[in-house]
This record gives structure tokens, C-alpha cells and sequence, in this order.
């Protein structure tokens, strides 16, 4: 399918690499450095600099296609966005300093969506000038919820409140002193059809009888704001802090995680390239038996078939791309599934060649190469695991040419 970039994605592109080169890069030992004397939760100081330099050059908010004009930004299509977040995906931070950074590039789009002028004025407003920062809380630790139907918070209205029971988790950023709101996903109707049950609503992450409860690690890192399952008991919020009409929660959903997923591809194809050039580096540099790793047959082999997948990778993201600014994010739903499962087993492959090249540095500390497995490894699970993308693959499939055809559960 033809696609092309414009003008202006072009130029932004450019700018964002410049600006990676010559401030987000040569940043980067200063970031761990501070945020190893900080804690895991910490704001190192060196992003308030970025950040004002990201809206002195007018990179900001370059993820949303439909921001109101009234906020600040440069937002472009998912085309001319897509190299722009590879670019920003070889620096964990790049994101969060543009403000173009999960979950709130998610929240921040349904919320400017489906929210209400109090929700927009109270918690997008501050979102999208990078004051603060949001979480989404759909997983649930006692239920499969790649199946968005099984979740059991329940949502209930009071009066002109609504009322929350329930738990979460994977709520990735919830214990950051940053994260100012929430993003909830639960159950307002148990007798309605399956996918009308659920609302969607925002929560202040301060209001009463919203707690921390168990804090679980990804491959034994702590990440910035971490994971934490988030407690919500008798926690009562506004009416009017409901996103869309009560039992749209799972169509919202839908809407969100489709660019959210799209933006993960992206930013994966980011660490896969880097990636290849570590390992090229390291076998340029490291010599056995003789000569360098890189004259080794095996080695070129590696390096020949990194280029291949991630060039290959690459152009199905921009086609998947290109499809959601056609066809809209219904129309581009098999691509987008396909690409989540794609870039990321392309890019682990990639990584762990690269950690093989390193031999036992590879796997400490001293490379990045451990950290990044660990965080693309992780995709294959976040919005959505493998298994549901390709079954969803397969019925649209099969379904071309048996339009009745209906997979019944077990």
C-alpha cells in the first residue's frame, strides 16, 4: 500500500534527531546517575532541562492526532509519528521528555476524547503540559485479563457519585509521586450484554480508599513508578469523571490500546536497532581465535539477519501506520494486532544475539542489553498477549471465507 510522509513529519523527524544527538544521548549516564542516588521513584532533575528544551524546539505532544488547539503541542499522523517514535525508543526516557511517554499518551487521547469539560479542564490540561503524570488500571491479579470482559471491579452509581470496589494491577507508574489520576476500567452492569458491562472513569489518585497493595518486579527490576496493584475501596468519584456513557468502558478500551499498541511497535523498533549497533560495536572490538568476532561467519550472519527483520518490521509498523490514518483504527485492527506480535519477537531475537556477542557482560548491569530484554520482553504480554492477537488474526482470517464462522468457548 503506498504511503508517504509530509513535509512537516519530515522536518519534526529531523528535529528530534538533532535533538536527540546533541542533548537526550550525552544526558543519558546523567539521568542513572541521579536517579541512582533518588530511588526508583525518583524525578531526575536532568528532565525539567529536557523538557524545556523539548518546548523550546516545539517537540511536544507529537503523538495526538486530535489535540484542541488550545494546548500546546505538535501533534502529527500515525505515519509521520511513527520513525519519530522509533527515534525516541533508543532512549527509555526520550518519550517522557517530549511528553509523548506510556500511559498517558494513551490516557491523555481518551480522555481528550471521551471526557467530560471537568475532566478535561481538571486532569488532561495538567497531562498534556507535563505536570503530572496518569496510570491505567484494567489488569486484575485474579482474573485472565487478556479477555477485557472478565474484569470484576465494580463501578456502581450513588447519587451523583459513583462508588469503586475492587483491585488492580500492572498499573504501570501508580506509586510515582508524579501520578496524579488514574484511568479505571470495571464493571457497572453484570446483567447487560458481555461487552456493555463495563465503564471506564477517571480517579484521583489521592481520593480516599484508593491504597498501594503488592508491588511485583519485572525480571527483578524496579521500575520508575513501578507496576503496583492498586486497592480501591468504597472510593467515591464525581458522575461526571465517567468517560463516554456507562457500559462503553470495553469500546474505549478498544480505542485506546490501539494506537498504545502501535506506539510500543514503534518505540520497540528504537531498541532493536539499537541493539544491532551494540552488537556490531562489541564485535568489532572483541577478538578471539585470531580475529574479531565481526569476521567471525556466524557473527555476519547475525548481523545480516538483525538488518533483514528489523528493516522488514519496520515497514510493516509504517503500513500499520498508514492503514489507521486511512482507515481509521477498526479498519487497521489486524495490522495493528500483527505488529504487536511481530516487533516484539523480532526485536528479543535481535537483543539476544546482541547479549550473546557480549558473552557475560551482556547480561549485567553494564550494558543496557539485559534491561532492554527484559522491558521488549514484557510486550509480548502488555496490551494484550501474543495467543489473543493471532487468534484475533486468524477468525478475521478464516472469516473471509466463511463469514458465519464462530469460534465457542471451552
Amino acid at each position: 500500500m503506498p504511503y508517504e510522509f509530509t513535509e512537516r513529519g519530515r522536518q519534526v523527524l529531523e528535529e528530534v534527531r538533532r535533538f536527540m544527538a546533541a542533548s537526550i544521548e550525552p544526558a543519558e549516564p546523567v539521568f542513572y546517575e541521579q536517579l541512582a542516588e533518588l530511588g526508583p521513584d525518583g524525578y531526575p532533575p536532568i528532565l525539567d532541562r529536557l523538557k524545556s528544551e523539548a518546548l523550546q524546539r516545539g517537540l511536544w505532544n507529537l503523538f495526538l492526532p486530535h489535540l484542541n488547539a488550545d494546548h500546546p503541542g505538535t501533534p502529527l499522523s500515525n505515519l509521520d509519528y511513527a520513525p519519530i517514535s522509533e527515534v525516541l525508543g533508543r532512549v527509555g526516557f526520550a518519550s517522557e521528555v517530549m511528553n509523548c511517554n506510556a500511559p498517558d499518551t494513551g490516557n491523555m487521547e481518551i480522555l481528550n476524547l471521551y471526557g467530560s469539560e471537568r475532566v478535561k479542564a481538571e486532569w488532561l490540561a495538567p497531562l498534556l503540559a507535563g505536570e503530572i503524570r496518569s496510570a491505567f488500571s484494567m489488569t486484575e491479579p485474579d482474573v485472565a485479563s487478556s479477555d477485557a470482559t472478565n474484569i470484576g471491579l465494580s463501578i456502581q452509581r450513588d447519587g451523583d457519585e459513583y462508588v469503586l470496589n475492587g483491585r488492580k494491577w500492572f498499573s504501570s507508574g501508580a506509586r510515582s509521586p508524579r501520578c496524579r489520576v488514574l484511568v479505571v476500567m470495571g464493571k457497572s452492569d453484570p446483567a447487560a450484554p458481555r461487552h456493555r458491562q463495563q465503564s471506564m472513569i477517571v480517579v484521583p489518585r489521592d481520593a480516599p480508599g484508593v491504597s498501594i497493595g503488592l508491588e511485583p518486579h519485572v525480571f527483578g527490576y524496579d521500575e520508575r513508578g513501578g507496576h503496583p496493584e492498586v486497592v480501591y475501596r468504597d472510593v467515591r468519584v464525581p458522575a461526571d469523571y465517567l468517560l463516554g456513557e456507562e457500559g462503553g468502558g470495553f469500546a474505549i478500551a478498544q480505542a485506546r490500546l490501539g494506537p498504545g499498541r502501535i506506539h510500543h511497535a514503534m518505540r520497540t523498533l528504537g531498541v532493536a536497532e539499537r541493539a544491532l549497533e551494540l552488537m556490531v560495536q562489541r564485535s568489532l572490538e572483541r577478538h578471539t581465535f585470531g580475529s574479531s568476532l565481526a569476521h567471525k561467519g556466524l557473527i555476519q550472519d547475525w548481523i545480516a539477519e538483525s538488518r533483514i527483520e528489523i528493516d522488514m518490521a519496520r515497514e510493516y509498523v509504517l503500513s500499520a501506520a498508514h492503514q489507521m490514518d486511512t482507515a481509521g483504527n477498526k479498519g487497521a485492527a489486524s495490522a495493528i494486532a500483527g505488529i504487536k506480535v511481530a516487533i516484539p519477537n523480532v526485536a528479543l531475537k535481535v537483543i539476544d544475539r546482541a547479549i550473546q556477542v557480549h558473552g557475560a557482560a551482556g547480561v549485567t548491569q553494564f550494558t543496557p542489553l539485559a534491561h532492554m530484554y527484559a522491558g521488549v520482553r514484557t510486550l509480548r504480554i502488555a496490551d494484550g498477549p501474543d495467543e489473543v492477537h493471532k487468534m484475533t488474526i486468524a477468525r478475521r482470517e478464516i472469516r473471509k471465507f466463511s463469514r458465519d464462522f464462530h469460534i465457542s468457548g471451552g
